[in-house]
This record gives C-alpha cells, sequence and structure tokens, in this order.
C-alpha cells in the first residue's frame, strides 16, 4: 500500500512541476532532473544540445547513484514540496 501512496505522490508533484510556468534555478532542475531519472530507472545519457549541460546531468546522476527508486520519488517529493512552500 506504501508503495501505491509514494507512486500517487510522485506523479502529482511531477504534473506540479510541468505545470509549472516560470524557470527554476539550475540547481533544483538539476535535482528534479536526476531524482526523475532514478526514480523512473531512465538510464539513458543525457540528450541536452550542449556538451556542459550534459556533463552536469551526468554528475547530478553521479551523485544519486547510491540512491534507491523508493529514496528518489520521495526526495523529488518533498524538493518539490519545499521549492513551491514558498512560492505560493
Amino acid at each position: 500500500m506504501r508503495n501505491e501512496v509514494l507512486d500517487k505522490e510522485f506523479e502529482e508533484a511531477v504534473a506540479r512541476v510541468n505545470a509549472y510556468t516560470d524557470p527554476f534555478p539550475a540547481d533544483v532542475l538539476l535535482k528534479l532532473y536526476a531524482y526523475y531519472k532514478k526514480a523512473t530507472n531512465d538510464y539513458g545519457k543525457p540528450r541536452g544540445k550542449k556538451p556542459i549541460i550534459n556533463a552536469f546531468k551526468t554528475n547530478a546522476l553521479f551523485q544519486v547513484r547510491n540512491v534507491t527508486e523508493e529514496e528518489a520519488k520521495q526526495a523529488y517529493i518533498d524538493l518539490v514540496n519545499t521549492y513551491f512552500l514558498y512560492r505560493e
């Protein structure tokens, strides 16, 4: 049951991020990127247009290499909730 709740909260957090139209700070974007990729088991290499952006994304993924899928989902949710706490 806990995984179902976590999955639902994660999907809601992703939808909230996708619906937000203002730009996110780069550090927040990189954390969201890494947690999302880890949470969804999407290990494809970064596909940014600029090599430097790909390097930052790769580094962000490297930093979450020892995080489980569930931990990544929870970290993503927590980051989204904290970010929006001060913006609404």
